[in-house]
């Protein structure tokens, strides 16, 4: 084997406020509880199952904590990209313990909040909730925010053929 590989991708929700703590000299280092479901139809009985996985996320790159500090909240559905990683430590009886947790570090980091909630509670890229990068509401969804007939929308100028 030539290398090995240290990825972790988790799409979920966010099941507590995170916390944010300082370092010594001002860095931010956020904790997200980040919750991943599955379900099923139990092949027997025909009843839904679900199951969840809860994830302890520690966001170490100093832009991203920040970004968690001011929009992320309980509930939020977040993309992240990340490491694991398993430290040692001891509790307070001496024995040893270990935590295994997904670490956003470095350039290889990547958090992405995919609700845009309307209510003032979520981060919106785009100033109004779509995470649209500029476009109104209206665009975003590919609805044309004009009644000209004229205008285009975001959508359909997808609809372009590509010649590949």
């Amino acid at each position: 084997m030539a290398g090995s590989v240290n990825k972790v991708i988790l799409v979920g929700n966010v099941g507590a406020d995170p916390e944010v703590r300082r370092t010594q000299d001002g860095r931010a280092i956020a904790t997200i509880n980040l919750a991943t479901s599955e379900t099923w139809r139990d092949r027997n009985s025909g009843e839904r199952k679900e199951k969840t996985e809860w994830h302890k996320v520690v966001v170490f790159n100093e832009s991203l904590a920040k970004i968690v500090e001011d929009y992320v909240k309980k509930g939020a559905k977040l993309y992240i990209e990340g490491q694991l990683q398993t430290r040692k430590w001891q509790d307070s009886n001496g024995n040893d313990r270990y935590s295994t947790e997904v670490v956003l570090q470095g350039f290889n980091a990547t958090l992405t909040m995919l609700d845009g909630k309307r209510d003032g509670t979520g981060y919106r890229p785009g100033g109004d909730g779509a995470g649209d990068y500029g476009l109104d509401g209206d665009q975003a969804a590919g609805r044309s925010s004009s009644s000209q007939s004229g205008t285009s929308s975001f959508r359909g100028d997808l609809d372009d053929d590509i010649p590949f």
